[in-house]
């Protein structure tokens, strides 16, 4: 019996996780960076920033190079990076290793 309820729970672990559960705002989690990436470019609108953590708060269109369909997602960054960035300001950023390494106000 404890193998089966095993079996059933690694199974339902198994569907959730292709499926994509548990990810950003009620999105499904990004799809892994292919190896070769590198820097990746995305564009979207800051809804939150908290410099003393060195955090940015967006929410982004989809960003193909990643397979990342739109989200809205904290990624970090180095806090004087954000000197004049605001939530609602509209912002084109770059990505490395889900770390933003560009960013720039539009």
């Amino acid at each position: 019996m404890k193998f089966v309820v095993a079996l059933a729970v690694a199974a339902i672990a198994s569907t959730a996780a292709a499926q994509g559960h548990g990810g950003h705002a009620g999105h499904g989690a990004p799809a892994a960076a292919p190896a070769a990436a590198g820097v990746v470019e995305g564009a979207g609108v800051v809804r939150a920033v908290d410099a003393r953590k060195g955090a940015v708060t967006i929410d982004h269109g989809p960003i193909k190079a990643l397979n990342w369909g739109p989200m809205t997602m904290a990624f970090k960054v180095d806090p004087a990076m954000l000197k004049g960035v605001t939530p609602g300001a509209k912002v084109v950023f770059q990505l490395k290793d889900q770390k933003i390494v560009g960013l720039k106000v539009q």
